[in-house]
């Protein structure tokens, strides 16, 4: 579905709205470390969620927008509708509207529910998110990737489509990360990057399907939606290998057990999984030390020596 793109906040509150409708009020939501948030209210009492940023940073919105419908084409899990972007000259800035979601409380069973819509997720079948913006044919053999690269925080994020998840793992999320953070590897832990990416295979299995991913589900990208179920955004999307996903919700603090559980109900998860969830969330590390410095290298480091030690 195409998104409505505008060259004025206006423009797009009106095309989307109505003519006679109008901001009235705009109040900060605080959260995010990238864009600036709004909750927008309109002359007819409706609410509208609003991130900005500079002019230049339309891409942001862009990918921002293709991630949010291709969750929301799976029809799986509550995912916010992206209404309309753009760019506003007059105010110096790029935009994206979304529905603005009213947290209602918690349903019972919350985290249960959540394993197995993302469960569900994961199961949906997802060819097609590899094929319709890289021209290729429906029956393509490279089932990993997106069909547009996007952003992982504020790092540019490849997809290219691959024919197997090692290779995409290898090429377009390890190898890029590597090489931005090559500033701060001594000798040693360049060794380890090399030994790393030429024997992935020892270390990372191939999926029994593809699956569709949020790609940054970490606690801080699921909320409690008005139906009072987890509600995902903010998304990193791709086509890979569901433990990729699993492992990201447990960096920063699991999920409670049930989630897993019922996850598992659906989807389920291999006892190897426990000895591959670092590495892949030594993507997520080499991404956080890019963007935010040296106090990440150590978690970097701890990762290394776990899969390839000394060399």
């Amino acid at each position: 579905m195409e998104i409505l793109t505008t060259s004025s906040l206006d423009e797009a509150i009106a095309a989307l709205f109505g003519e006679s409708l109008r901001i009235v009020s705009k109040r900060p939501v605080y959260g995010g470390d990238i864009n600036e948030s709004y909750r927008l209210s309109l002359s007819d009492g409706t609410a509208v969620f609003m991130k900005c940023n500079t002019l230049a940073n339309l891409s942001f919105f862009e990918a921002e927008a293709k991630g949010l419908e291709a969750l929301r084409q799976t029809g799986t899990i509550g995912v916010p509708k992206a209404l309309g972007l753009g760019t506003d000259k007059a105010q110096r800035m790029s935009f994206l509207l979304m529905e603005y979601l009213d947290a209602n409380p918690r349903v019972n069973g919350y985290w249960e529910i959540f394993g197995r819509e993302l469960a569900a997720l994961h199961r949906a079948d997802c060819h097609s998110f590899t094929t319709a913006g890289n021209h290729l044919p429906a029956e393509s053999a490279r089932p990993f990737g997106f069909e547009a690269d996007n952003y992982i925080g504020a790092s540019p994020q490849i997809n290219t489509p691959k024919e197997n998840w090692l290779t995409f793992f290898q090429e377009c999320r390890l190898l890029p990360q590597f090489r931005m953070a090559e500033k701060h590897f001594d000798s040693q832990m360049r060794k380890q990057c090399t030994k790393l990416l030429e024997h992935l295979d020892s270390y990372l299995v191939e999926p029994e399907f593809p699956s569709l991913l949020h790609g940054d589900l970490w606690s801080g990208n699921a909320v409690c939606g008005p139906d009072g179920k987890a509600w995902i955004l903010d998304p990193a999307v791709y086509v890979g290998h569901f433990e990729a996903e699993l492992a990201m919700t447990e960096l920063f603090g699991a999920n409670p057990v049930s989630f897993y559980e019922a996850y598992h109900e659906i989807n389920r998860i291999d006892s190897g999984y426990q000895d591959r969830k670092d590495l892949y969330n030594l993507y997520h590390m080499l991404n956080h030390l890019n963007l935010f410095g040296g106090s990440y290298k150590g978690s970097v480091q701890r990762i290394l020596n776990r899969y390839v030690g000394r060399v």
